[in-house]
């Protein structure tokens, strides 16, 4: 199986390298891992104490931020170096005033595990969610060095439970500790003989609460949202958006629509002005008068941005990957509208069965549902309270992590 790895790893290298002629996302992949060594070796100070912290993308970085935070607060002798395999992560870490360095994670071999762990020197290694990493759990591993698995969620159809998956059961014994975000990982956990895990819940909640007590009003926006009723679009694919466009005619005309897309590229912002006629970018500030829909053409705002939501919907439902952030706007107290596609994320799945949330599956649930949301404001009120209050009530992940690294000296004092 380790044979069949390492081909994967050759493959998924080879086959990067190849999309990089016409695609823009790998071609940072393979420019910005060019002198990776050479660049990361410069960065590092001399005789830090490094806490690494890998991060896939963007989302897991969300779920690290708290975690990062109160190891700051609890250990300010160390520093903080985090690792991304995709660009879009690489870009969002580079933002995160909490990081000490942020490189890109280097290519699973044997030969660059050792040679970034023999490196960085990393006191305590922390991984979020998932990407498990054969070669770099494993130069961890045998230096000795602890490695925790955060916000980790598992399902009865991944290859750790399958009868040929020893192979990546074998990864799960490289961590010290794996927190979980739900019951039902544990007992999947048990059934394969993992017996290092705990109940942990998921980093978002603290997320998304943090970013609530610390509100940062959006430039425009207020002179924006002037009718007191917006329907605000996070995440969103072309789906989403030719669903919204649909239904915008049928809204109440005081109505607004502010549209937060997943992709803010050129190319996706021009298919959006001809989705929407009376659209503005949120970038032509000051021209708000007399325009209906707000496009939102930069990143980095939108968990900011439900703030001003009277409703929320929740982009990605209708692809296979599924929705996005949920959370960030429940966090708000927003009533949350998502896609059909949301049974693999628990949160989403708690905030229909406790009314929270609404599922639709086509531009006509959509319609009735917004509709329905803004025609009762006992509904709207209580939905939006709903959110917030399971928000609020599943807080606390990161303290436990940061809990268990104090209470086993993972961390040496300053």
């Amino acid at each position: 199986m380790l044979a069949l790895y390492r081909v994967y790893v050759w493959l998924l290298r080879f086959g990067i390298g190849l999309a990089a002629s016409w695609n823009s996302k790998a071609a940072l992949w393979v420019r910005d891992r060019k002198d990776l060594f050479v660049t990361l070796k410069q960065a590092l100070s001399d005789n830090c104490k490094i806490i690494w912290v890998h991060c896939a993308s963007a989302g897991e970085l969300e779920q690290a931020k708290p975690v990062i935070d109160l190891c700051k607060k609890n250990f300010p002798g160390h520093r903080v170096l985090i690792t991304f395999f995709s660009p879009s992560g690489f870009e969002a870490g580079t933002r995160y005033k909490g990081a000490d360095y942020v490189c890109y994670i280097p290519l699973d071999t044997a030969a660059n595990a050792a040679r970034f762990v023999n490196m960085v020197k990393p006191e305590l290694a922390i991984f979020i969610k998932y990407d498990f990493w054969y070669y770099h759990l494993k130069a961890l591993n045998d230096r000795q060095i602890p490695v925790l698995l955060v916000s980790s969620i598992f399902r009865k159809g991944q290859l750790f439970f399958r009868w040929y998956g020893g192979f990546y059961r074998k990864i799960l014994q490289f961590f010290t500790w794996i927190f979980v975000q739900d019951q039902n990982s544990i007992q999947l956990l048990r059934v394969i003989n993992v017996r290092h895990c705990s109940l942990g819940g998921d980093t978002r909640f603290d997320r998304v609460s943090s970013i609530k007590e610390n509100r940062i009003s959006l430039e425009g926006l207020d002179s924006f949202v002037t009718s007191g009723k917006v329907l605000i679009a996070g995440s969103t694919w072309l789906t989403d958006e030719t669903l919204l466009a649909q239904i915008l005619p049928a809204l109440p005309s005081y109505c607004k629509l502010i549209i937060a897309p997943h992709e803010v590229t050129g190319e996706h912002i021009l298919k959006l002005k001809e989705l929407f006629d009376n659209s503005i970018l949120y970038s032509e500030m000051g021209q708000y008068a007399n325009q209906r829909v707000l496009l939102v053409n930069n990143t980095g705002m939108l968990s900011q941005l439900y703030q001003y939501a009277t409703i929320a919907y929740i982009g990605g439902g209708f692809n296979k990957s599924g929705i996005h952030n949920t959370l960030e706007a429940a966090a708000w107290g927003k009533p949350v509208v998502i896609g059909p596609n949301f049974q693999k994320f628990a949160e989403a799945r708690a905030l229909v069965n406790e009314g929270g949330a609404f599922k639709i599956g086509s531009s006509t649930e959509l319609r009735d549902t917004v509709l329905k949301l803004l025609n009762d404001a006992t509904l709207l009120h209580e939905s939006g309270e709903t959110g917030g209050a399971y928000v609020q009530a599943n807080q606390g992940a990161s303290e436990k992590v940061v809990g268990y690294i104090q209470e086993n000296r993972l961390l040496t004092m300053a």
